[in-house]
């Protein structure tokens, strides 16, 4: 069905016939966009010690630059820019004394919702890069303020960078919504682990068919504890590897 409407490239299996790489790398990517790795403030890292386990394993598979993403969502995760700065702080000390090659950076990820649409109208945001924010909202049904709350961010000087959209099902079924997001200005962020099957089949095979339409923007890996960096470190030696490796993300960028 969705090749149907994506349409198929003549030379999109050709990655098949490249190399697997020998050794676990995302050098290619250099810089993650999205990810939980401030110890105890939202639902990745619990500590400081697990901070520095999962830094030091982004470290090994090539990472140089992390823009790290702690949830904003005033039910769960009620953070602040002083909470994540705070953390973000304890973390940068950590690495530099435990000496990881990485530089550590943090925005936030928010959730659409009336407390972001208030949040929105009192203070800065956390930016990744510049004025492209990242945000989520719910993963089962669209909110009925999501254009607004696009619309608003945009009004207020923010580029909105939607996360995971393949994760979202209420989009599984009109795919025009995609196109429709990038239209309206967003750009779109893939998490790698989407590509592995991680989430299930019908959410790999959205993020695949996105990609093959070049409607993504931004790679994260959206890694919250060690089980996703063993994921990412098996697709770095899989053939999943070239569907990332090949494709122009924006990600490079950071690294600047």
């Amino acid at each position: 069905m969705f090749s149907r409407l994506f349409g198929r490239k003549k030379n999109e299996d050709n990655q098949y016939d490249l190399p697997v790489p020998q050794v676990a790398s995302w050098s290619v990517l250099g810089a993650d966009m999205h990810s939980h790795f401030l110890p105890g403030i939202d639902d990745g890292s619990k500590n400081l010690e697990e901070s520095i386990l999962l830094l030091r394993n982004m470290a090994d598979l090539g990472y140089t630059h992390i823009v790290t993403t702690p949830h904003v969502f005033i039910d769960y995760y009620p953070n602040t820019t002083q909470t994540i700065q705070d953390a973000l702080a304890l973390v940068q000390t950590a690495i530099k004394e435990n000496n990881i090659n990485l530089q550590l950076k943090a925005a936030a990820e928010y959730y659409i919702d009336d407390y972001f649409m208030g949040l929105l109208e009192r203070e800065p945001l956390l930016p990744i890069y510049k004025n492209e924010v990242l945000v989520e909202f719910s993963m089962m049904f669209e909110p009925p303020i999501l254009a607004q709350a696009l619309f608003n961010m945009q009004t207020a000087g923010y580029k909105p960078i939607i996360a995971h959209p393949e994760r979202y099902v209420f989009f599984h079924h009109n795919i025009d919504k995609y196109r429709e997001l990038k239209d309206r200005g967003c750009l779109l962020q893939m998490n790698m682990l989407s590509i592995a099957g991680y989430y299930g089949q019908n959410v790999k095979m959205i993020a695949e068919q996105l990609l093959a339409k070049g409607l993504y923007d931004y790679c994260g890996t959206d890694a919250h504890h060690e089980k996703h960096l063993g994921v990412l470190k098996a697709m770095a030696c899989s053939k999943d590897y070239h569907k990332i490796a090949g494709y122009p993300f924006l990600n490079s960028r950071l690294c600047q």
